[in-house]
């Protein structure tokens, strides 16, 4: 079965890239038969706070383009004792690392991705009891530094270090790695549709859904959207949500034409226009072209 999820972040209105990965998780969920969950990732109180109104344009843009979702809205703010109980259930250590002790000890800063060196898995008991005084400690889990594959429909079989990632912030807030696993785990995600800059965190979250007794799901990663020099699409860009387009019929069929679909301008087009994978999975440049 076919159960893919889209999780957006209140905290900002959704930009073309966030919506074209969107719809492309729509049109693989409902061309499988499956199921398209929706999941509001609020956990971060403050930022919420202070983008009043933005889940409710978020989900007005969703329901423009005609992306209907499965199911009751999940929303991370209302899980916490589940992610506790995860958490638990894993072997974990204190970590007091700064960011600027983290970033000198990468081996490689050059890379997007930069594992985490294990340094205060080393402490010993005294070490650590001198800096709870002065250092509220993060809290990662103990992975025993396995590699992990996943599959991805598009990229193949990927393979990535799985390092001792953060699973509570030094501040008490979850992080995303372990709060995400956990929802897919309980919502029976099987596919994972999302932007490519997430591909190299795939491998542990992977990992972390064996740890808690789930089945890793099977990813698809979009290319992301991009301005013309070749940077991600941001506000800088100008006006990069619906609002860009005289109707949410043009932005649809932008958005289509993008994913290599052609001009469709609602999603009964869509589902019935062929696909070029490399221009599905692919990335797009804004402003959109043929």
């Amino acid at each position: 079965m076919h159960v893919d999820r889209y999780a957006p972040s209140p905290t900002s209105d959704l930009h073309l890239g966030n919506l074209r990965t969107a719809l492309a998780g729509w049109l693989l969920a409902r061309r499988a038969g499956g199921s398209w969950l929706l999941r509001v990732e609020d956990l971060d109180e403050a930022r919420v706070r202070a983008a009043d109104g933005v889940e409710a344009r978020q989900l007005a843009d969703l329901r423009a383009l005609g992306l209907d979702w499965d199911g009751k809205i999940v929303r991370q703010s209302e899980r916490l004792e589940a992610y506790r109980d995860a958490v638990a259930s894993l072997p974990t250590y204190e970590c007091f690392c700064t960011r600027r002790e983290l970033a000198e000890a990468a081996s490689a800063p050059h890379d997007d991705y930069r594992p985490y060196p294990g340094t205060c898995r080393r402490l010993t008991s005294a070490q650590r009891e001198e800096r709870r005084r002065t250092r509220r400690p993060a809290l990662r889990v103990d992975s025993g530094g396995d590699a992990f594959t996943v599959a991805d429909v598009h990229a193949g079989e990927v393979t990535g270090p799985v390092d001792d990632f953060v699973l509570v912030r030094g501040d008490g807030q979850f992080a995303y790695n372990l709060a995400a696993v956990v929802d897919d785990v309980a919502m029976g995600v099987t596919f994972i549709t999302r932007g490519a800059d997430l591909l190299s965190s795939a491998p542990r979250q992977a990992w972390l859904t064996r740890c808690l007794g789930g089945t890793p799901a099977t990813y698809a990663h979009v290319g992301l959207v991009v301005n013309a020099e070749g940077r991600r699409l941001a506000k800088r860009d100008g006006a990069v949500g619906l609002d860009a387009f005289a109707s949410p019929a043009d932005a649809f069929a932008a958005l289509s034409e993008s994913l290599g679909l052609g001009p469709c301008r609602n999603t009964e087009e869509a589902l019935a226009a062929p696909v070029d994978d490399q221009r599905f999975f692919g990335g797009a440049v804004w402003p959109f072209a043929p």
